[in-house]
């Protein structure tokens, strides 16, 4: 087995990706590290040799097979490659961007990540100026990062979006764009193979190209990793409701998993009128399907904007008798004024916490909220860009049904 056969592996880290990058990368390295460790010490107890001596002729025979020398000078374990590349981004006064590429990637597999959901102030290049993008300024932001690993020679390119851009316009009712699937026909265009994103609100996007392939993880094992920390899972009161009939077969998931019953809201709207925030939405009548009264409610929905609609779903459940409410968001955006809102409808008593996965970056003001509790996808995205470098199934991770009952076995 080649040791340096990760060594063409390589994450570009777009602006504002950087934490979550420094995360996906720690994954893997100490991923390579705990297997080559233990094919070292599978090669020592076969050959009846020191683990030292099994690293020093294994970096020996990578020495003579190589047309570099290796620069590592501790023969005496594995050091994993640094797999986050040198780029160099900057920002015109115009609003302009370019990326340049500052180390050799040719032939390497690249995976770019980027965070288009992130509306932190952002610098470029060590500016002491710091700017706010907007979903559009990320989004080509990416096209022109795309663009410098294509023309610097990349063998394949995959987009790591835990946010899809423009999910929600999926269809249309009348004459609209249905810039979902546009925005990745853009992106196969420009050359990219592959994107990796996290719960898209709608799986039909994924027919709308012709050689791209995009591969939908699933943040509920992450999710169900921190529920168990704030409710029993054999609590005979705990029952799972869909916030709408759009998650249906997300909350239907959870239920079946856990083995609860489900419940749903069905929602009323007056579609002349637009969701400006949790105060101004277009829902006109909520009704149940199920029983809540005196229940501890587990609701999950994809994504979370200014939060109007899940607002209204809490004060709805405990109109119908809800104990207690947790719910869980795979794309926790909060826009506008929304943690000023749920801050309100905390005090209110409408919730107890909110699960939010780390898909979207935020800082201190949401996640040192006593209601949020944050749940880390950084792992997932590592084992999904090792399993697709090594050309190694996804379905473990695409179908985490089996984790997820190993997970309620040891609870």
């Amino acid at each position: 087995m080649s040791l340096t056969k990760p060594v063409k592996l390589g994450i570009i880290s777009c602006p504002g990706t950087e934490k979550i990058s420094a995360e996906v990368t720690h994954h893997l390295k100490k991923q390579y590290t705990k297997k080559y460790n233990r094919l070292a010490v599978h090669i020592s107890r076969k050959y009846n040799m020191q683990v030292e001596d099994v690293w020093r002729m294994l970096y020996l025979n990578e020495d003579l097979h190589s047309v570099r020398l290796n620069g590592n000078n501790d023969f005496t374990k594995y050091q994993p490659p640094q797999f986050k590349l040198p780029v160099t981004f900057t920002r015109f006064a115009n609003g302009e961007f370019k990326a340049e590429i500052n180390s050799s990637v040719k032939g390497m597999n690249i995976f770019i990540i980027q965070d288009v959901e992130n509306h932190y102030p952002i610098s470029f290049n060590g500016d002491d100026n710091k700017y706010i993008l907007s979903v559009n300024d990320h989004i080509f932001l990416l096209f022109v990062t795309m663009d410098a690993a294509r023309h610097a020679g990349a063998s394949s390119i995959t987009l790591v979006l835990p946010t899809y851009p423009y999910s929600r316009q999926h269809k249309k009712k009348g004459r609209e764009a249905l810039t979902a699937s546009r925005f990745g026909q853009m992106c196969e265009f420009m050359g990219a193979n592959r994107i990796i994103t996290i719960d898209i609100h709608s799986k039909e996007i994924e027919n709308s190209f012709k050689n791209l392939i995009l591969e939908n993880l699933h943040g509920s094992y992450q999710i169900l990793l921190q529920l168990k920390n704030l409710v029993d899972f054999d609590d005979p009161d705990l029952v799972v409701v869909s916030p709408d009939t759009g998650a249906v077969d997300r909350n239907k998931f959870f239920a079946g998993n856990l083995q609860k019953p489900l419940a749903m809201l069905y929602k009323e709207r007056d579609y002349s009128k637009i969701s400006r925030n949790a105060d101004h939405t277009n829902i006109t009548n909520i009704r149940l399907l199920g029983n809540v009264k005196g229940k501890t409610v587990f609701m999950a929905d994809d994504m979370l904007g200014t939060g109007g609609t899940l607002i209204m779903a809490m004060r709805a459940l405990k109109g119908f008798g809800a104990e207690k409410i947790i719910c869980s968001i795979s794309l926790p955006m909060f826009s506008g004024d929304a943690v000023k809102y749920f801050d309100k409808a905390y005090e209110e008593g409408l919730f107890e916490y909110i699960i939010g996965t780390t898909a979207v970056y935020h800082d201190e003001v949401l996640l040192g909220r006593e209601w949020y509790v944050s749940a880390p996808v950084s792992d997932l995205i590592a084992r999904s860009i090792s399993r697709l470098y090594h050309e190694r199934s996804l379905s473990p991770l695409l179908d985490n049904s089996r984790m997820i009952q190993k997970l309620l076995k040891k609870n």
